[in-house]
């Protein structure tokens, strides 16, 4: 992987980074891309910046305070309140079937 640098003014500042990629995966990329209406470039641009925040996000170390952390777990612990947008979520059919 090879990473140019080029500048095209000071808030137009773009990278460019050059990859070699599978034909298959080319073909996956830009079919998935047309289907969404967006260019290649945002298409890769999307997928890689949510994979980036997720990896970080999963390395990311949250320090709660022995009292905040139990008020944490008894939230997760509570039932779901209902509220309309829960009600039409339990309501629709999913998808797959």
């Amino acid at each position: 992987m090879e990473v140019v640098r080029q500048t095209s003014g000071k808030s137009g500042r773009r990278d460019t980074l050059n990859l070699r990629i599978r034909p298959d995966d080319r073909g996956l990329i830009d079919r998935a891309a047309a289907l969404t209406g967006k260019t290649k470039t945002d298409f890769v641009i999307d997928a890689a910046r949510r994979a980036a925040e997720d990896a970080l996000l999963d390395r990311t170390l949250f320090i709660a305070t022995p009292d905040a952390f139990d008020a944490f777990r008894a939230r997760l612990d509570e039932p779901p309140r209902p509220n309309a947008r829960l009600q039409r979520a339990m309501k629709t059919t999913p998808p797959w079937e």
